[in-house]
């Protein structure tokens, strides 16, 4: 049932907005995974320049892994949270080298969906949606990672009554219609940014209109709405 409810959804909103861009050569797993870090709590174009700062100011992620990390939270500070995120890098880059002897993250494609979020989760300062933003946007996997957007989307349409991110990706992970999540997890970011936000949401021109369950929808008249289509991990 649930995953009917998905495809129904995820065809609204393809009719809405489109098959969303993705690039033809998926990024590795460490720039997934880095490009990551530096996007939660800030926009993309801020993780975006974050991410193109540490590219620009060094040749490898290796180069990276020796400095210290006020020298990366500097290098970051467009992005926000620099102290957290430039643990969390440094924390990664350093189990990495301690667990493979050098940054090699490849062995993670040979892992199983589950192993790779358990392997990566185990790592401070790496969550589940990060984890799962490796295995979408990197290595293909049909896992549609959940941040507040589309926590926010989901919950209020009726799909789903969780609490948490976290728990919203736990009830849809196994019930996604076979290679659907990086339209779904896409469109559903666009529609939470431009349509669906948090405070006054534009109800009268939403694709889902005839099928969300919100209670407190705002039908007033709206202008033209924008769209919010740039997407990091679909630039890097």
């Amino acid at each position: 049932m649930l995953k009917e409810e998905i495809k129904k959804i995820n065809g609204l909103l393809i009719r809405h907005f489109g098959i969303p861009y993705r690039a033809k050569k998926l990024p590795n797993p460490t720039d997934a995974l880095i490009a990551t870090i530096l996007s939660q709590n800030t926009n993309d174009k801020n993780s975006y320049q974050a991410y193109r700062n540490l590219k620009k100011k060094y040749k490898s992620w290796e180069e990276l892994s020796n400095v210290s990390r006020k020298e990366i939270e500097s290098v970051i500070r467009v992005a926000g949270l620099g102290k957290q995120k430039s643990a969390s890098i440094k924390n990664f880059l350093s189990t990495l080298k301690k667990k493979t002897g050098k940054l090699n993250f490849q062995y993670i494609k040979k892992m199983s969906d589950e192993e790779i979020l358990n392997e990566l989760t185990s790592v401070k300062g790496i969550g589940v949606k990060t984890a799962s933003c490796v295995l979408l946007f990197s290595l293909d996997r049909n896992i549609c990672p959940v941040d507040t957007h589309v926590h926010r989307t989901l919950n209020r349409i009726g799909l789903l009554k969780t609490k948490t991110p976290d728990k919203t990706f736990k009830q849809i992970k196994n019930h996604l219609p076979d290679g659907i999540a990086h339209q779904f997890h896409t469109n559903l970011i666009m529609l939470g940014r431009a349509i669906c936000k948090p405070a006054k949401p534009s109800c009268s021109v939403c694709p889902l209109l005839k099928v969300c369950e919100f209670k407190s929808k705002n039908l007033e008249s709206t202008n033209r709405i924008g769209k919010d289509v740039f997407m990091l991990l679909d630039s890097i």
